[in-house]
């Protein structure tokens, strides 16, 4: 439902409550204080000290989120350093126990 909506049904409630103006001050302030509470919590609106609490948690949050980031960052790099200094090493290691049964099954065959 459209915020509009919500207003303009408050208002027709709140000028129903009105209409009954016979009635004593306390009891239309009554009417009316039901009225807009009853608004207040189809709204789903939440207190200051609630609303507070949450962006505390928030913000601790969004922080920890971040150090992590930079903690996955610098392991991502020793990761990248430490794969980028054993590639050399593997560039010069003897040929690989595979290409040896090659040649031992190229001697096995008749000429």
């Amino acid at each position: 439902m459209a915020p509009q909506d919500r207003i303009s049904r408050l208002a027709q409630q709140i000028g129903d409550r009105l209409q009954n103006a016979s009635q004593a001050p306390e009891e239309i302030q009554k009417g009316v204080q039901q009225v807009v509470r009853g608004a207040f919590d189809r709204l789903e609106l939440v207190s200051r000290e609630d609303f507070d609490i949450l962006m505390d948690v928030l913000q601790r949050t969004r922080s920890r989120v971040e150090a992590l980031e930079r903690q996955v960052a610098n392991l991502e790099a020793a990761v990248e350093a430490t794969a980028t200094a054993t590639t050399p090493l593997e560039a010069e290691a003897p040929p690989a126990p595979a290409q040896k049964a090659s040649n031992t099954a190229e001697k096995d065959k008749p000429a």
